[in-house]
C-alpha cells in the first residue's frame, strides 16, 4: 500500500509497505489449478516469454453513478464466472465494511440479485461491519468445471470522509477502490472466506479479470480510472459519462474531480495519465515525469511494465498511497512512495497473491523493487532482519499494525535485499524476473517463489531464517 525507498528513506523506515504506503513513519489506525497458462513440466525452468492471462478468467462490467453530493455510488456489476472447480454459489468481498473502513462512514449494501441460475443472495459476517464483509449467492445447481454463468449484482456505496484510505471525500474529489463486491475466487482452490482483520492492510484474493469501467459523474468533473479509457460523453443533464476497459484486472480504482491533467506515453508503449489539482503540491507535469522515470527505473530489472495504460490521481497529501491495477490513488507528493505503487504493479496487480495468507508475496517484494535502484546500508539490512516476527505470517498472526509492517514490509523487504546480496544481485534479479513471467496474471504462493530461486541456495536460507520460506 504504502512505502518510501532508497538509502535514507529505507533507513529511516525499512517498513516500506506493500499495496499501501505509508509516507513516514507508522501506518495510521485507520492457485494449484493454472490460473493462466499451463505451468512448465519443470517448475523451475524460466519461460521464454511472459504467460498469458486465462482466457477463462471472469468477463466484469461495473456500472456507477457518482451523486451530486460526491458520497454516493449506486451501480451495477455484471459477472461472468467460469470455475475450474464445481461450485453451486458465487462469493464477494465487500471491503467498505472491512473494520478499518466502515468507522469513517464508508459501506457497500447490495440492492439486488438476479441471473437464470440465481437462487438467493445473503450476507456472511466475516468479521466486517452490518450488513456484513461477504455477500454470497447461491445457485440453483452446482456449476460445473470450465460451465458459465452470468450474475447481475446492484449495490450502494456510500463513502465516508477523506482519509488515508481506499474510499474518501475532500476538497471536491471523490475516490473509491473496491467499490463495488469483489470476487473472491482462487483457482485450484476455490472461494476465499479469510475474515477481515484490524489492521490497515489488504485481506483479498481475487483473479485478473477482464474489465469494463463505465462512471456516470458530474459534468465539471475529470474521471481517472484503471483501464484504457475512452473519450468521455457530452454533457447531459449536468452529468457526462467516462468508459475504459482493462483485460487483466483483480480489482479497479476511480477518482473524480477538478483535476488538471497530462499524459505521456513511455519507451515500451505504456500511456501515463496523471491528475492534479490547480494550487496542489505538484503540477500535472511533475507527477507525470516522476511516474513515467518510476516505471523505466523498474522495468530495467522487473520486464516490461504490466499493463497498457497507468493513471495516477495525487489527492490531499494524507501520508501515502494505495495501488489498483493500472491506477494509483496517491495521496502524498513523496516521489519514494509514487515508486513503491508503480512497484505494485507487477506484485499483486500481475504476480497476483493471497493478501490475507501470504501478503508478503506483495508486500515485501515491492519493499524490495522499491529498493534495489538505491539500497540502503547493510547495517539498516541486518538491524530490520533482527526484527520480531515471522515474515510469511498470515494477516491473523499479527498484534496490529506495528508488528504487521514492522514484520512484513520492513524485515521482508530486507529478507529480499540481504537474499540479493547473498545469491549475487544479477542471478537472483533473474531468477526474480522469471518468477514474475511465470506466474503472470495467477495467484501466487511461496512455493512458487522457492521454485524460483531453487538453484540459488544461499538467497532460499536468507528466507528460511527469516520466517518467509518453509525449511
Amino acid at each position: 500500500m504504502t512505502g518510501r525507498r532508497s538509502g535514507g528513506a529505507l533507513l529511516a523506515v525499512l517498513l516500506l509497505s506493500g499495496c499501501t504506503s505509508f509516507a513516514d513513519g507508522d501506518p495510521a489506525p485507520v492457485d494449484a489449478a493454472p490460473a493462466t497458462t499451463e505451468a512448465p513440466a519443470d517448475p523451475t525452468a524460466c519461460p521464454a516469454e511472459r504467460a498469458e492471462p486465462d482466457p477463462d478468467r471472469p468477463v466484469i462490467d461495473y456500472d456507477f453513478r457518482l451523486a451530486d453530493d460526491l458520497r454516493t455510488v449506486t451501480g451495477s456489476e455484471t459477472v461472468v464466472f467460469t470455475p475450474d472447480l464445481p461450485t453451486d454459489e458465487l462469493v464477494f468481498r465487500l471491503v467498505p465494511n472491512a473494520p478499518e473502513s466502515a468507522p469513517a462512514g464508508n459501506g457497500l449494501v447490495v440492492d439486488g440479485v438476479r441471473g437464470d441460475d440465481v437462487r438467493a443472495g445473503g450476507y456472511e459476517a466475516a468479521g466486517g461491519a452490518g450488513p456484513g464483509g461477504l455477500y454470497v449467492v447461491q445457485l440453483d445447481d452446482e456449476l460445473a468445471a470450465g460451465e458459465s454463468t452470468e450474475v447481475r449484482l446492484d449495490f450502494t456505496l456510500s463513502i465516508g470522509e477523506g482519509g488515508f484510505e481506499r474510499f474518501g471525500v475532500a476538497e471536491g474529489i471523490t475516490w473509491w477502490g473496491s467499490g463495488a463486491p469483489l470476487l473472491a475466487w482462487e483457482p485450484g482452490v476455490g472461494w476465499a472466506r479469510d475474515p477481515f482483520v484490524g489492521l490497515t492492510g489488504e485481506t483479498a484474493s481475487s483473479e485478473a479479470a477482464d474489465v469494463t469501467v463505465t462512471v456516470s459523474a458530474p459534468e465539471e468533473l475529470t474521471v481517472l480510472m484503471t483501464g484504457a479509457r475512452a473519450r468521455p460523453s457530452e454533457p447531459r443533464d449536468g452529468r457526462r459519462t467516462w468508459r475504459a476497459t482493462e483485460p487483466v484486472a483483480r480489482d479497479v480504482a476511480v477518482a473524480a474531480g477538478p483535476f488538471g491533467t497530462a499524459e505521456q506515453e513511455t519507451p515500451g508503449g505504456v500511456l501515463v495519465r496523471v491528475g492534479a489539482l490547480a494550487d496542489g503540491d505538484l503540477e500535472p507535469a511533475e507527477l507525470l515525469e516522476q511516474t513515467v522515470s518510476a516505471i523505466a527505473e523498474l522495468e530495467a530489472f522487473l520486464g516490461p511494465f504490466p499493463y497498457e495504460t497507468l493513471s495516477v490521481a495525487l489527492l490531499p497529501d494524507f501520508g501515502g498511497g494505495i495501488e489498483y491495477p493500472g491506477m494509483i490513488l496517491e495521496a502524498t507528493p513523496s516521489r519514494d512512495v509514487l515508486v513503491h505503487e508503480v512497484a505494485h504493479m507487477w506484485f499483486y496487480g500481475m504476480v497476483g497473491n493471497s493478501q490475507f495468507r501470504d501478503p508478503w508475496l506483495d508486500e515485501a517484494f515491492a519493499t524490495w523493487a522499491e529498493a534495489v535502484p538505491d539500497p540502503p546500508p547493510a547495517r539498516a539490512v541486518e538491524s530490520a532482519l533482527g526484527r520480531e516476527g515471522d515474515v510469511g505470517g498470515s494477516m491473523d498472526q499479527f498484534a496490529g499494525d506495528r508488528p504487521y509492517v514492522s514484520a512484513v514490509y520492513g524485515k521482508g523487504g530486507a529478507a529480499l535485499l540481504a537474499a540479493r546480496e547473498a545469491a549475487g544481485p544479477a542471478a537472483f534479479d533473474e531468477a526474480i524476473r522469471c518468477y514474475v513471467d511465470a506466474r503472470a496474471w495467477s495467484i501466487a504462493t511461496p512455493e512458487d517463489v522457492a521454485a524460483a530461486l531453487s538453484d540459488l541456495p544461499a538467497a532460499v536460507d536468507v528466507l528460511v531464517r527469516a520466517g518467509a520460506l518453509d525449511g
